[in-house]
């Protein structure tokens, strides 16, 4: 009975997202909560230790945070992310049309299209 019930408490947690997938090694690419504002951008993960990541995003901006505020990088074709358009300081959502390392193709929700570095790009 013991077994069963450490059985279901583990895949209650694994369902519920409690577990967090985090970077193992120092060049990981991964997906950093910038100064806890609750957007994701991308970076390589430059240093790793004491429970903090040091992330330096695709924009050239470096950050070191806690572990907990890094998720895997997992961006797709498909995926719904807001970018800046054309570095103008505005923000527009739509969905990721193609992905070729930092080169990222958006169409945007209103129908235009853009072509632009993942370091202009985020989710939420």
């Amino acid at each position: 009975m013991k077994k069963l019930v450490m059985l279901a408490l583990a895949a209650g947690l694994f369902s519920g997202g409690s577990v967090v997938a985090h970077a193992q090694t120092v060049g990981d690419w991964v997906l950093g909560n910038w100064q806890g504002a609750g957007y994701w951008y991308p970076g390589v993960v430059s240093k790793i230790g004491g429970g903090k990541i040091t992330i330096r995003y695709d924009d050239g901006d470096k950050e070191t945070v806690s572990i907990g505020d890094v998720r895997p990088y997992d961006w797709m074709i498909g995926m719904k992310v807001e970018c800046n358009y054309k570095n103008a300081g505005e923000w527009y959502p739509g969905k990721i049309a193609s992905l070729a390392g930092e080169k990222i193709g958006i169409a945007y929700d209103d129908g235009d299209k853009e072509t632009t570095r993942t370091g202009r790009c985020r989710t939420n």
